[in-house]
């Protein structure tokens, strides 16, 4: 039986991107902010309505080097309930992560607790837009306002997303979008900051750049974090065709909440008023005692069936091994509790009706 995999990396046809990428072999430019990264930079920043962003070789290192950029030092609050990059580029920051439970509806960060987390050594928020869920950016905004903290979104799942007709990368003192070759836009692997200060510019280009100035000044010290020529190729390729994804993907998701609808004991993703979404993933959570079994035993079924899931996100970051003994995964009994039931179902623009149909259909064959 062919495999349905949890996702599948949209691409451009094998002729336009050979035809995109002919100039490269007259002009031997391959990276450092040639013509493809300065094109896909202008384009990006027209469609995510954003007056400034820069381009980075992949989502983390544009997050790592945001928080280094604001020379923070301290405590930053944040989620558990997202990816490994999130926690890890605040911690190789030498920053304290302090963690905040979540919503249980958006399982976005829960921002009426955030304020019982300030002190005086917090220095950030760390807020993350989840599967496409957007965070209670207002409220969160007016609490980094009254505290004078720093406000950086990880909106790695959040790419073409509007708030009230905004761009989503317009909130906050940064944002971060991932374009790895899973997220709804890709450039093969990916990533970029958006963010209104243009002094923040010139520090993001040096710190991706291994701290160069100029030709002869060297004046901090940064990593190599460029996003070369194939990369922004495959970007403004992609670019073309991701509105026309949206809407597949959006069908596929209605298709989801149609057949699912009436599933005792499977909770659907819930739908945000003033939020444009992206359609990013659809995340069931299952609950044992209504379903009739749990989360990991779907997930191994679904397998027998060549139907690869994931459970995303599981672990949480604050049990990871490397963290062992430092948080108390108790002071998150909402994450913990959505990370041990939710699953990801296959998502795709790719992905035909018939085999959502299937999907659904052996979702209920195991409740049965």
């Amino acid at each position: 039986m062919e495999k349905i995999q949890v996702t599948k990396s949209s691409m451009p046809s094998y002729e336009e991107y050979i035809e995109e990428i002919k100039p490269i072999w007259d002009s031997h430019w391959l990276t450092n902010m040639g013509v493809f990264h300065q094109r896909l930079q202008e384009q990006l920043k027209e469609y995510l309505q954003v007056e400034r962003l820069s381009l980075f070789v992949n989502g983390h290192m544009a997050l790592e080097l945001a928080i280094q950029a604001m020379n923070l030092s301290g405590e930053v609050i944040t989620t558990p309930f997202t990816f490994a990059s999130t926690t890890h580029a605040i911690v190789r920051n030498n920053l304290t992560p302090v963690f905040c439970d979540i919503r249980p509806d958006t399982y976005t960060i829960d921002e009426e607790k955030i304020e019982a987390l300030i002190t005086d050594r917090t220095a950030a928020i760390i807020p993350v837009h989840v599967y496409g869920n957007v965070c209670e950016i207002e409220k969160i905004e007016a609490i980094a306002k009254k505290y004078c903290l720093k406000v950086i979104y990880d909106a790695a799942h959040a790419f073409g997303i509007k708030y009230k007709g905004k761009g989503i990368g317009t909130y906050g003192d940064a944002s971060m979008f991932s374009f790895h070759a899973t997220k709804v836009f890709n450039t093969i692997e990916g990533g970029a900051i958006c963010y209104g200060d243009k002094e923040f510019e010139k520090l993001l280009s040096q710190l991706k750049n291994f701290g160069i100035r100029d030709e002869e000044i060297v004046d901090g010290v940064g990593s190599n974090a460029k996003m070369n020529e194939f990369q922004a190729a495959m970007g403004i390729c992609n670019l073309r065709h991701v509105e026309e994804d949206i809407k597949i993907r959006k069908a596929i998701v209605g298709q989801y909440r149609k057949k699912l609808a009436d599933v005792k004991g499977i909770k659907l993703p819930c739908i945000q008023g003033d939020v444009d979404s992206n359609y990013a993933y659809f995340s069931i959570v299952i609950d044992e005692k209504e379903f009739g079994t749990t989360r990991n035993y779907v997930y191994d079924k679904l397998k027998e069936h060549s139907v690869y899931t994931r459970k995303y996100f599981y672990p949480l970051t604050n049990t990871f091994d490397c963290f062992r003994g430092k948080y108390n995964v108790e002071d998150t009994p909402i994450a913990l509790y959505i990370s041990k039931r939710v699953l990801a179902l296959p998502l795709y623009t790719d992905l035909s009706m018939d085999k959502v149909e299937f999907i659904c259909d052996k979702i209920k064959d195991i409740q049965r």
